[in-house]
């Protein structure tokens, strides 16, 4: 196997993991509900810092995230389940939200020039990349070639690109998620985002229950 099929396989391997997990699709009802009071010039500016962030958290988590949590003595349970009480949070914060309050609350903010501080929190995390994301990504990251290995540049390159696609992905589904508004209606986007609530709220709870029955199972 040479080394460019190796290099397109790890891709392969490493964004068909992450990308239903990140899952920027049904995220980007949360991202139009928590920035419905700016512009589109705004938004599209959002979006390309919350890409950005998740270009970093994703490669950071891909390459150097085992060792963080080893110098740490944090292991994957424990991120899971601190993690995923973080998702339940905001699930359950997106669940039972007033549309009308929530969008003068965002109006008041973005007038005072405080919308771009959400683009790491909460826009990035937990949102857009989170413990389910970052574990996955550790997890892929302890398969990627490492120094001494003798293929560090091959580990590089596909941690690099695949990465830099989950972002870009991001960021096209998040830039335009107004005009997919538009084509739903507000009836419908409402829907959405409610179920998209509910899922994410399981989701949630789903990863807490993987790190508590991973916890458990060490016992």
């Amino acid at each position: 196997m040479n080394t460019v099929t190796q290099v397109i396989g790890a891709i392969v391997l490493i964004v068909s993991t992450l990308f239903p997990i990140v899952n920027p699709i049904s995220c980007a009802p949360f991202f139009l509900a928590m920035t419905s009071g700016a512009t589109r010039a705004e938004r599209i500016s959002l979006s390309r810092r919350v890409a950005s962030n998740s270009f970093f958290l994703l490669l950071g988590s891909l390459l150097i995230g085992s060792y963080i949590l080893s110098f740490f003595g944090i292991s994957l349970p424990i991120v899971q389940v601190g993690g995923g009480l973080v998702v339940i949070s905001t699930g359950w914060t997106m669940l039972k939200f007033e549309e009308d309050d929530e969008r003068k609350k965002i109006e008041r903010s973005a007038s005072a020039n405080h919308l771009m501080r959400k683009a790491f929190y909460p826009l990035t995390l937990p949102l857009t990349v989170g413990p389910g994301s970052i574990s996955a990504a550790i997890t892929l990251g302890a398969n990627v070639p490492h120094p001494g290995g003798g293929r560090l540049l091959l580990g590089l390159v596909a941690a690099f690109t695949s990465a830099l696609i989950i972002a870009l992905l991001v960021f096209i589904f998040y830039a335009f998620a107004d005009r997919t508004a538009k084509l739903v209606g507000p009836t419908g986007m409402s829907v959405i985002m409610r179920l998209s609530a509910f899922l994410l709220l399981c989701i949630g709870l789903q990863i807490v229950w993987n790190g508590v029955s991973a916890l458990a199972r060490g016992f």
